[in-house]
């Protein structure tokens, strides 16, 4: 995903990971002493083209793993005997614990290497993947999608941080951008994979397909990523780290900004969390191919971060947001409709204000926070697979008890709310004056 896509992650991980980079730890004689002896990636050499497919390839996998079992929710129901609820576990706990797990593998890459960390993080990724495929029992699946949720967080952690120590100011902005759409494509293309693939022979085989690709881009990684030359191992202060982060509650927008990411991905989660089941019953009857199909829809938001975000430079963050969550609004007033072509229209809307929406939250988290960009970055990320872990899940509740519309209502709901908090940043923050840049 370029600042798009999403399903999650974006420039904001750049921020949480690259606050000091290792050249700006440096003492100036000797950056540039070390500039001299090891020069950075520049664009147009092999070392370039080997890290950007290397970087693509670990994006479009940890991806790929992370979201490949929301389409075969309806599977798992089925198979298992879960409730929709009890289902969508299996994605949220993934989620959950990748939240938290984010906050820490920055700091391991710290002391031991950006790249033993994404290749270890990969490998027992696609390892616990190929794993998750082969168990038939409810309990060992969701404890292997925990443990994934743990080993996944050390690509997204980490990943940008490489790219800003390794490459050559120049080449930074198409590398980051081949690796982020390594990120969106992989989303999108674990979903449709899983879901063709299962509707031919089983979930098991839809999640082995995704794992197989998982382990081809982990020897990818491994064997085409060129060496760190600039990293330098360096001890966090970690007793530090809570003032930091409570110090970012004294500014206006912050706060509202968090709530935000936590709403747009709680709300875009769940509604293709149970879309599926939708889709496949009466009057519908759509088949688990064409219901993984409908997530080629991420495309739209790949369009869609990118123009929101230049529209948010000529009208302002605040109303940009603001007309984000107006569209997702009326998308899951769409979706509420009994029409095939209603619910197409709607879950475009959705996907179009999600991406646009967190585009320009993520960003203006970065420009508010000052000097604790880094922190601030962090707890946008952790409030943003937060929402996706506690209101996917909890969206099953409304599913069992009120079917299809017991979800968009709930949706319905959390929509209003992201709007109000749009609007209170919008109208009552002074955004030219963040409290933690005076």
């Amino acid at each position: 995903m370029n600042r798009s896509g999403r399903d999650g992650l974006d420039a904001m991980e750049l921020e949480r990971n690259g606050a000091p980079t290792c050249r700006e730890s440096l003492a100036p004689a000797t950056a540039l002493t070390v500039s001299a002896e090891q020069p950075h990636i520049q664009q147009g050499t092999s070392e370039f083209r080997r890290a950007v497919l290397a970087l693509f390839m670990a994006g479009f996998a940890t991806f790929g793993v992370l979201y490949c079992v929301q389409p075969l929710l309806p599977g798992f129901s089925s198979h298992f005997g879960v409730s929709a609820g009890n289902s969508a576990l299996a994605l949220s706990v993934s989620t959950g614990v990748l939240a938290v797990s984010m906050l820490v593998a920055g700091i391991v890459s710290d002391r031991i290497g950006r790249r033993p960390v994404m290749v270890v993080s990969l490998m027992s990724s696609a390892l616990l993947t190929l794993a998750t495929a082969l168990v038939d029992d409810w309990s060992t699946l969701l404890v292997l999608r925990t443990l994934l949720g743990l080993s996944l967080s050390g690509v997204p952690a980490v990943a940008m941080t490489w790219l800003v120590e390794e490459m050559d100011s120049r080449s930074l902005g198409l590398a980051m951008g081949l690796y982020i759409g390594g990120n969106a494509v992989g989303g999108m293309s674990g979903r449709l994979i899983a879901g063709v693939v299962a509707d031919h022979w089983g979930w098991r085989a839809g999640i082995g397909a995704v794992g197989a690709i998982a382990l081809l881009a982990t020897v990818a990684l491994w064997t085409q990523l060129p060496a760190s030359r600039h990293f330098r191992a360096r001890r966090a202060e970690v007793t530090r780290l809570p003032a930091r982060f409570a110090g970012l509650f004294h500014d206006d927008a912050l706060p509202w900004l968090f709530a935000c990411g936590f709403l747009l991905l709680g709300i875009f989660v769940t509604l293709y969390n149970y879309l599926g089941y939708h889709l496949l019953a009466p009057p519908y009857g759509l088949s688990q191919t064409v219901v993984g199909l409908i997530f080629t829809v991420y495309l739209v938001g790949s369009f869609s971060s990118a123009w929101m975000g230049q529209l948010a430079n000529r009208l302002g963050r605040g109303p940009v947001l603001a007309l984000s969550f107006a569209l997702v609004l009326a998308g899951v007033v769409l979706l509420m409709l009994p029409w095939l072509a209603a619910v197409a229209l709607g879950i475009a809307l959705v996907t179009f204000g999600f991406f646009g929406g967190h585009s320009v939250a993520s960003s203006w988290v970065g420009v508010r926070a000052g000097d604790l960009r880094a922190e601030a970055s962090a707890l946008y990320l952790f409030s943003y697979y937060l929402g996706s872990s506690v209101l996917g899940a909890l969206g099953g509740v409304f599913y069992t008890r009120w079917g299809w519309a017991g979800v968009c209502g709930f949706t319905l709901l959390l929509t209003l709310a992201g709007v109000g908090a749009a609007w209170r940043v919008w109208h009552q923050v002074q955004v030219g004056v963040p409290v933690l840049a005076r």
